[in-house]
C-alpha cells in the first residue's frame, strides 16, 4: 500500500504553515511541478518555474513566503521550499526501504570482527575482515569490502562495491555511494635506477560525521599519518583525493575534481566541476573555486577563484574580455603595418 500523508502531516514535516487547503487533503506521491497529479505534493524553489506553478495539478506544493494566490493547489509556506521538500522526500524513502538488520547467509563476517546483528546490515557478498568494529545501525551493501581494523561509527550507509582499506575510520552518519574506494594507496614513486620505486602507504584515511562521498571517488591513504575529510564536507561522483590531503569541514567537492597529495583544504570551501589542486598548497576557508579552475599555489580564503592559474574571477574575466579583442586588434595591427609600408615605399 502506498504511503499516504494529509496536509497537516506534510507541514510538520516540513516545518512550514498551511496558508490554504483542506487539513485532509491526502498525497501518496512526489513529483515536479510539472509533471506532478492530484496525488502528489511538489515545491517551488526556483522563480524559473513560476509558470509551471501557476497550472500545475499538484495536490499541495510548498511555497517560499509570499506566495499565496497562484493555482488551486493547497499551498504550505516554508521559509526554504527545497529543503523542507526533501524532508519529505526523506520520510518516504524511509517508509519504503525494508532491509532489515542482520547479516545475509552469503555475507563473511570474521569472528573478530565487532559489530550488533541486531541492529547493523550485511548484505549478500558483503566481506567483513579481522578487527573491523561496526556501530549500531550502520548498513553494508552488497560486495562491499570492509578491511582488517577499519572503524564505522553508527548510521552508516556503505552502498554496493565500496571498499574500505585496513585501520581506516569512519565517523556517524557517513554515506558511501556505490564504487567508493576510501584507502587505496597513495600515488608514491621515487625515481632510482632508471626505474620508478613503489613508496609504502603506511597510513589510513579518516573520516568525519555526516560526510557523504559519491559513486567511484577515491580517497588514498596516508604515506603515513592521516588522509581526513573533514565533518559535514560532501563530495561528488568520480573526485580523486591524494595522499596526506587534509579537507576541512562542510566542504563541497564536485565531479571529476582532483586535489593531489599535502594539500590542505580549509573549511567551507567550494570546489566545483574538474578543478585541479596540485601538491603541497593551502586553500582558505570559503574560497569558491570556479568549474575548471587550476590550484597551481597557495590561496587565501574568502574569494571566488577562475582561470588556471587560480586568480581571482574579476580578474580573470577581464582577461579574458581582453582576450575575446586580440583577433580584431591583430587585424588591426596589420592593417596599420600594410598603410606605413605603402607609405615607406611611396616615400
Amino acid at each position: 500500500m502506498a504511503l499516504a500523508l494529509t496536509l497537516q502531516q506534510l507541514a510538520q514535516l516540513a516545518g512550514g504553515s498551511i496558508v490554504r487547503g483542506e487539513l485532509s487533503v491526502t498525497v501518496t506521491g512526489l513529483a515536479a511541478l510539472d509533471a506532478a497529479g492530484p496525488d502528489d505534493v511538489s515545491f517551488l524553489g526556483n522563480e524559473k518555474y513560476r509558470s509551471q506553478f501557476a497550472v500545475t495539478k499538484a495536490a499541495a506544493v510548498i511555497v517560499p513566503p509570499g506566495e499565496y494566490h497562484e493555482g488551486t493547489a493547497a499551498l504550505i509556506v516554508a521559509e526554504n521550499p527545497s529543503l523542507a521538500f526533501a524532508a519529505i522526500v526523506r520520510h518516504f524513502a524511509a517508509a519504503t526501504r525494508s532491509i532489515a538488520p542482520g547479516i545475509h547467509p552469503r555475507a563473511t563476517v570474521d569472528e573478530t570482527a565487532e559489530l550488533d546483528p541486531a541492529t547493523v546490515c550485511v548484505q549478500a557478498g558483503a566481506i567483513v575482515m579481522a578487527g573491523a568494529k561496526i556501530g549500531k545501525n550502520t548498513r553494508i551493501g552488497p560486495n562491499v569490502v570492509v578491511g582488517e581494523d577499519v572503524v564505522i561509527g553508527d548510521d552508516c550507509h556503505l552502498m554496493a562495491n565500496v571498499t574500505i582499506r585496513e585501520r581506516c575510520v569512519l565517523g556517524h552518519r557517513v554515506i558511501l555511494q556505490p564504487g567508493a574506494v576510501i584507502g587505496a594507496d597513495g600515488y608514491g614513486y621515487e625515481f632510482s635506477g632508471g626505474r620508478h620505486v613503489k613508496i609504502d602507504q603506511v597510513g589510513i584515511v579518516e573520516i568525519g560525521d555526516d560526510v557523504e562521498i559519491g559513486a567511484n571517488t577515491t580517497i588514498d591513504r596516508a604515506r603515513f599519518g592521516k588522509t581526513v575529510i573533514g565533518e559535514g564536507t560532501k563530495i561528488d561522483n568520480l573526485v580523486q583525493i591524494g595522499h596526506n590531503t587534509m579537507v576541512g569541514k562542510h566542504c563541497l567537492i564536485i565531479s571529476q575534481s582532483g586535489i593531489a597529495g599535502s594539500s590542505k583544504i580549509e573549511d567551507y570551501v567550494t570546489i566545483a566541476a574538474q578543478v585541479g589542486i596540485v601538491g603541497h598548497v593551502s586553500v582558505g576557508s570559503k574560497a569558491i573555486l570556479t568549474a575548471r579552475t587550476g590550484v597551481t599555489a597557495s590561496i587565501p580564503g574568502g574569494e571566488t577563484y577562475a582561470g588556471k592559474p587560480a586568480i581571482p574571477m574579476r580578474e580573470e574575466m577581464k582577461f579574458q574580455a581582453h582576450l575575446r579583442r586580440l583577433p580584431k586588434l591583430i587585424s588591426r595591427v596589420k592593417s596599420l603595418e600594410s598603410k606605413m609600408a605603402e607609405a615607406e615605399s611611396a616615400d
